[in-house]
């Protein structure tokens, strides 16, 4: 277990990194508020080459904000970013493209255009970018249409798709460009747990068979576990805990056991002896 710190609970509960690793995606001490509303303080987490990396907590703990943060979409208040070494924030509008190209977005809705076919959502990025012949994009489309097992889906509008056909259809578009890294966010939100079990296959397919690295959004433990080689669990805008999903399962801490098990009288205790309180709210 990576989870460090004397039986006091305090903030030697939050993970201290160490990593022997090259990083590939790397959080180091980044901040962000809204207002009055602090989401990120601290944040550090570290991705590297192959990984499948599950982040999960509490909603609007921040999970989907650092996801956006990887290609410059909301720039923290306080600390970096790096992807391949590189200070996201720090780069210029050519760079940042450029990254980008390296980065697909699964969003939690697919987000499709609905007047468009399923074959011009997946050939929008590759004619934009330019460089690809008419037959090399009909190509594209067709192999990762078969990657996330809709052939002969591209004359299809989205309207035409179930809600887990049309997740699949945005993995589907986020592999086009064959990039690097895949940021999932809620991949299997909303959906049953036999097509939960079908995207779940497909991230490790994309991992297998594509060799990309990436993080996943989520709030599902058990498809977590299935997905991930190491899941960190973000709490109070740091990293509580980070380990193998088979660590987290085993978690001692109050505040990641009730997460896992879905038991808020758990998350509450950890909370009072976060604060230093007693089990009954009262000053020790």
């Amino acid at each position: 277990m990576l989870l460090r710190g004397a039986p006091s609970f305090s903030a030697s509960w939050f993970v201290d990194f160490d990593w022997p690793f090259a990083d590939m995606i790397e959080f180091i001490n980044v901040s962000k508020a809204f207002g009055s509303k602090v989401v990120l303080k601290g944040f550090n987490l570290k991705v590297n080459e192959g990984d499948t990396v599950s982040l999960v907590g509490f909603s609007g703990s921040g999970k989907s904000i650092s996801l956006k943060k990887i290609v410059g979409l909301i720039a923290p208040d306080e600390g970096t970013i790096r992807v391949d070494g590189l200070d996201v924030q720090s780069l210029n509008r050519h760079e940042l493209y450029e990254l980008r190209r390296n980065v697909g977005f699964v969003f939690q809705f697919a987000a499709l255009f609905d007047s468009m076919t399923i074959a011009e959502n997946l050939a929008m990025g590759l004619l934009k970018a330019g460089g690809y012949t008419e037959d090399a994009i009909r190509e594209r489309i067709e192999e990762s249409l078969r990657l996330v097992e809709l052939e002969g889906f591209g004359p299809r509008l989205p309207s035409e798709l179930s809600g887990g056909q049309k997740k699949r259809a945005g993995l589907a578009r986020a592999i086009a460009f064959r990039p690097k890294y895949l940021l999932y966010d809620e991949p299997t939100s909303g959906l049953d747990p036999v097509t939960t079990a079908v995207i779940d296959r497909l991230i490790l397919r994309m991992r297998d068979e594509l060799g990309v690295t990436s993080i996943v959004v989520t709030h599902d433990m058990r498809s977590a576990e299935r997905i991930s080689n190491r899941i960190a669990m973000l709490y109070d805008g740091r990293i509580l805990e980070e380990g193998t999903p088979e660590e987290l399962f085993r978690s001692t801490n109050p505040i990641v056991r009730g997460f896992v098990d879905g038991r808020p009288e758990l998350v509450e205790q950890g909370n009072r002896e976060l604060q230093g309180l007693s089990p009954d709210g009262s000053m020790p």
